[in-house]
């Protein structure tokens, strides 16, 4: 996927999942999702950071949280959750919607990755279904299975990944089957993609899911 498509599937994700988040009451917002530790509201307080840090705010904050990227993440998320409401969080997430930029450091995928992983922590608590788009879903995949940053290829090594809804496979060994929705939560370290997938990998895959969790912001 190149970037100008990566743009304009991060627009559409993000003016889709406001969509959603217009449908949710007050109890929905406060429903605990898959991201550890944070609430709905907490996620999408998180997506509408990614446009509106600076490379200063970068600096102060990994100062404040003493260099850890992910205590920065999850404090910035909780402050903003605290002090904006709902309606003003979706409006920020509109406003943003064709934004190019992200965060310091991040690459054109991120942002992507960012809302169809946030988009199931929050759909799926909430029994709301939010299928992935399939080119958006593919390019995802590729880029996570790889990278170290979401703790994935510690989760993946040896495994043989089929997406069985979309033209995906990944690395060699015992197979995991399931679709890309389901890949896409384990690989970023989310369990409740487990119950989705099948094959002679499984005890592996929930083994290691066990021991490696997602961080904040992941």
């Amino acid at each position: 996927m190149d970037t100008d498509a990566a743009r304009d599937a991060v627009t559409n994700e993000r003016m889709s999942l406001c969509d959603l988040l217009e449908q949710l009451d007050d109890a929905e917002w406060a429903t605990p999702s898959l991201c550890a530790g944070w609430t709905v509201k907490d996620v999408v307080a998180h997506l509408t950071t990614t446009t509106r840090t600076t490379a200063l705010d970068m600096v102060t904050g990994m100062a404040r949280a003493r260099g850890d990227f992910h205590r920065m993440t999850d404090r910035r998320a909780r402050k903003r959750s605290q002090t904006l409401t709902p309606a003003e969080l979706i409006a920020q997430l509109r406003q943003s919607a064709t934004s190019p930029r992200r965060m310091p450091g991040s690459g054109p995928l991120d942002p992507l990755v960012d809302l169809l992983v946030h988009g199931q922590d929050i759909a799926r608590p909430l029994h709301r279904d939010r299928p992935l788009p399939e080119g958006p879903a593919v390019a995802a995949l590729t880029y996570v299975a790889g990278n170290r940053f979401y703790d994935a290829p510690a989760r993946l090594a040896d495994l043989h990944l089929i997406a069985t809804d979309v033209d995906w496979t990944s690395g060699r060994g015992q197979e995991i089957r399931g679709t890309a929705g389901d890949l896409l939560l384990v690989a970023t370290g989310r369990p409740a993609g487990l119950a989705g997938l099948s094959g002679p990998g499984m005890d592996v895959l929930t083994a290691r899911m066990h021991g490696l969790e997602p961080r904040p912001g992941q």
